[in-house]
């Protein structure tokens, strides 16, 4: 077996052992996080964010991870619209993909419920998709665009002075910061 498909379903499984053990699992923890009434969520989620953020870019910096098997996707229309409708699905199951899925190992039959629909939008877009591809939604907001290069990628940076380390270090440490201030 692949060492890339070794090392995947370790860390698959690492994130989801994580998610279940913070609670991100239950949806009644999600939607109190959504109204912001429980935060020890966001907290979680904020604090992952910041370090994996300095993480990444140190290990870019360093050439662990090499910054080809990265990839910035190009922003048009149905990235908003499809943001829409998975935000409002997350607001009123209580479950994104990936704590549904969690859910759904832990046998919760919501989760299936979730997962099913999830599933099915997905075939409902593959069969629709021919028809509605030159459309609106494919409509190009700008090309491709980061905060900072580490790396020549293509894409233009905002801050192309910068060294990505440096601005991803101080938004992860940002982000980190938050996470220590916010109440549980």
């Amino acid at each position: 077996m692949n060492i890339n498909i070794i090392l995947a379903i370790v860390i698959g499984f690492l994130f989801g052992f994580i998610l279940q053990k913070i609670g991100a699992s239950n949806p009644q923890r999600i939607i109190g996080m959504l109204r912001f009434k429980d935060l020890y969520l966001m907290k979680a989620i904020l604090f992952a964010i910041g370090l994996s953020n300095i993480l990444l870019f140190t290990f870019l910096l360093f050439g662990i991870v090499d910054v080809s098997h990265l990839s910035i996707k190009s922003s048009y229309v149905g990235v908003i619209v499809g943001g829409g409708i998975m935000g409002l699905g997350w607001a009123i199951s209580g479950f994104c993909p990936g704590t549904g899925l969690v859910a759904l190992g832990e046998g919760r039959k919501d989760a299936l419920a979730f997962v099913l629909g999830g599933m099915i939008g997905a075939l409902f877009l593959t069969l629709i998709y021919g028809k509605i591809k030159d459309t609106f939604l494919f409509s190009d907001l700008g090309g491709k665009m980061t905060l900072a290069v580490t790396n020549a990628n293509g894409s233009s940076a905002l801050f192309s002075d910068i060294p990505g380390i440096v601005v991803a270090g101080v938004i992860g440490i940002i982000f980190i910061v938050i996470a220590f201030i916010l109440p549980e």
